[in-house]
């Protein structure tokens, strides 16, 4: 068995590994959330598994396979019981399961290592060092080779999950924050966004496509420009004082909220006001007054300081309790909450309450580790904290609580093959993917590309 070194993009520190013997004490080896969030897989040494969302007491096991080891890319598809998996010992092949009937759908190898991989119900993409292909997921054909994209050693791009504007963006350039947009239905170029000054370090959509965050890799701004037009929406401050290396960049299921992760010890959730108008009222109140005099000066400073002033703060945050390991987190609702998820490399999944109303502190309500025995972790934390009857944290600790979510809205290649070449149909299944167990995915038909 081949044991090669995780490509840089998946280099962590590990923290003190949890109980579970040799599997624990080499940690994550990847891990990722579905599209919608209600699961979560993870890839080690021995092979991968897979998780269910659904309760935040329970963390359930839906699927583990040890037949492919050294597991460093494995993504499902929503709820499917379609998963694609990338393995150290074939770093150029990706393999497509069917999982709840054991059976493999398709596989196929490129022309190098594979980086990343991206899917929605339509589309299926994989990204190498310097091209992108696009596959039918209806029946894995290729549809399109993105070539020359200019050198992506991390394999760095997003899909829109709503697979009827199934756009991607990929970075434009090596040394600035350029963002090509393109349209993978119509498979054209739809815009080049000059998001930033300096090389990308993470691009995300939020759950319609209709937005399109990112961030450089200095770390300190995150910016969100409108799909398809590029027009720039919002500019969040992550911070001033040092860069970081942004881990993770995700939307709320309902874009009201938009989260970031990074190698420092510090999570940061921004809310999605309605941009500012062009033409607000005057202001009835010398504090309004004060406020637009303060925001009309800053037309006279120098640009970089006038950004700064105009430039949002966090709505909510999270105090980790460990810093330099990679890690990613999300946004979902479970049990018809908002929760805020931080899966680090270590091989823990730790889940926070939100307060959509009011932000601040997020407040870590469990613990789950993923390897070993799989037994969750009572937070002790909680315990030393003084009680804030008031809140909103402490009131959804509660058991009985009512729902919020009436305030909370959307809560509820062939090996060897030529650059450019069209990869031919090998060990492919019978007939086109059928996942006929899962309502999420739609009827099968087979098109021509």
């Amino acid at each position: 068995m081949l044991n090669p070194s995780p490509p840089p993009a998946m280099e962590a520190e590990v923290a003190e590994a949890p109980p579970g013997g040799v599997e624990a004490e080499a940690g994550l080896s990847c891990f990722s959330f579905n599209q919608d969030r209600t699961s979560l897989a993870i890839g080690t040494k021995t092979g991968y598994r897979l998780f269910s969302l659904s309760s935040v007491e329970q963390l359930d096991q839906v699927h583990e396979s040890s037949e492919i080891p050294d597991v460093y890319i494995v993504e499902r598809l929503f709820s499917s019981s379609l998963v694609v998996v990338v393995s150290h010992t074939k770093p150029r092949q990706m393999n497509v399961y069917h999982f709840k009937k054991g059976t493999e759908i398709c596989n196929y190898s490129y022309s190098s290592n594979i980086l990343s991989i991206r899917l929605n119900r339509q589309r299926l993409l994989v990204c190498l060092e310097e091209s992108i292909y696009i596959h039918n997921i209806k029946d894995m054909k290729l549809l399109k080779t993105i070539l020359d994209i200019p050198v992506n050693p991390t394999g760095l791009c997003a899909l829109s999950i709503n697979h009827s504007n199934s756009y991607l963006a990929y970075p434009g350039s090596l040394t600035t924050g350029e963002i090509v947009l393109y349209d993978g239905n119509t498979l054209k170029t739809v815009c080049t966004i000059p998001a930033h000054e300096g090389p990308l370090a993470a691009i995300t959509f939020n759950s319609v496509g209709s937005k399109l965050a990112s961030a450089s890799e200095k770390g300190t701004v995150i910016r969100v420009f409108s799909v398809p037009e590029g027009q720039k929406l919002y500019e969040f401050r992550r911070g001033m004082k040092r860069y970081v290396n942004i881990n993770s960049l995700v939307f709320s299921m309902d874009s009201q909220f938009l989260c970031a992760s990074s190698n420092t010890e510090t999570v940061h959730i921004f809310k999605l006001d309605n941009p500012t108008s062009s033409g607000p009222e005057e202001p009835s109140t010398w504090t309004g007054y004060m406020g637009k005099m303060f925001m009309a000066a800053t037309n006279y400073l120098p640009s970089q300081v006038s950004d700064m002033m105009n430039q949002d703060r966090a709505f909510a945050t999270v105090r980790l309790n460990f810093s330099g390991q990679k890690n990613i987190c999300t946004l979902s609702t479970i049990q018809k909450l908002p929760r805020l998820l931080v899966i680090s490399s270590d091989g823990r999944l730790y889940i926070y309450n939100l307060d959509p109303q009011d932000g601040g502190e997020c407040i870590l309500i469990k613990t789950h580790s993923l390897l070993g025995s799989g037994k969750t972790e009572e937070n002790k934390e909680n315990d030393l904290r003084p009680s804030l009857p008031q809140s909103y944290a402490a009131t959804v600790a509660r058991p009985g609580t009512t729902s919020l979510s009436s305030t909370v809205p959307g809560y509820s290649e062939d090996g060897g093959a030529l650059r450019g070449e069209v990869i031919p149909e090998h060990e492919f299944a019978t007939g086109p993917v059928c996942l006929d167990d899962e309502n999420e995915f739609p009827p099968v038909s087979i098109r021509s590309p």
